[in-house]
């Protein structure tokens, strides 16, 4: 796994508790969370927690630990309080076997050169029986500066999570596609940035508009948390998110 450029990094870190992607996508996971049958307290761990700000919300299911590659980035987590973070690789990580009952990896695995490698290692550390969530960007066709500046290795198609999910030992539960309402005006601004450039390169898309664009913004995650806390899928997004189940008891 590699470290993101430094200034999306920065920008990130900046954004992560107000903007509306992060925001957005915490409540689907959040709904995602609620219908799994975990332990009480569970095992938790976010792997590539980043900032930490995940962490905060995987409390409420037991004790949460982190690993992010970035230093800085891990310092912030650490900072935050609501758990132990280690600096490492996805593909090394410090555990024994059988640790976790849960663990989220949320938009790391394009980062890998070998993203069933990086699973395979997220297998080994979660107890069988127990639960990945995962999400991903979508759609190789949307490949775009902001891929190149996040050091993606690739987006997904369902097909390809899934392939890859199965064959690190996971046992595919569900896929679905989020953020579904902004697909085609996002997919619009991509293909125009490849003949003209955001001046601020990829950070730029982590500018916190005004409130009350942000709150627009969110409102369609927002619906799209309920619609999946419910059960269902969606057919088209930007992202793909992925429920694994480790096989066993």
């Amino acid at each position: 796994m590699r470290a993101v450029d430094q200034d999306l990094m920065r920008a990130t870190l900046e954004v992560d508790e107000r903007h509306w992607w992060y925001r957005g996508r915490r409540e689907v996971i959040r709904s995602e969370l609620d219908s799994l049958p975990l332990p009480t307290p569970a095992e938790v761990l976010d792997a590539g927690c980043g900032s930490g700000r995940t962490m905060q919300e995987l409390e409420a299911y037991g004790t949460v630990r982190g690993i992010e590659l970035d230093e800085a980035a891990a310092e912030m987590a650490r900072a935050r309080g609501h758990g132990d973070v280690a600096i490492g690789r996805l593909e090394q990580l410090p555990w024994p076997d059988a640790t976790f009952d849960l663990i989220t990896s949320l938009d790391v695995i394009e980062h890998t050169p070998d993203d069933r490698e990086a699973l395979a290692e997220l297998r080994r550390v979660c107890r069988p029986g127990g639960w990945l969530l995962v999400t991903v960007p979508a759609h190789q066709a949307l490949w775009s500066g902001h891929d190149e500046a996040n050091h993606h290795y690739r987006r997904y198609s369902r097909s390809m999570l899934r392939s890859a999910a199965a064959g690190a030992g996971w046992s595919v539960t569900r896929i679905t596609s989020f953020n579904s309402v902004l697909l085609a005006p996002a997919a619009a601004v991509r293909l125009a940035r490849r003949r003209f450039p955001a001046r601020n390169g990829a950070a730029e898309d982590l500018t916190i508009p005004p409130w009350w664009l942000n709150e627009l913004l969110e409102r369609p995650l927002r619906i799209e948390a309920g619609w999946l806390g419910r059960g269902h899928t969606l057919p088209l997004g930007l992202s793909l998110l992925a429920v694994l189940r480790r096989p066993g008891s």
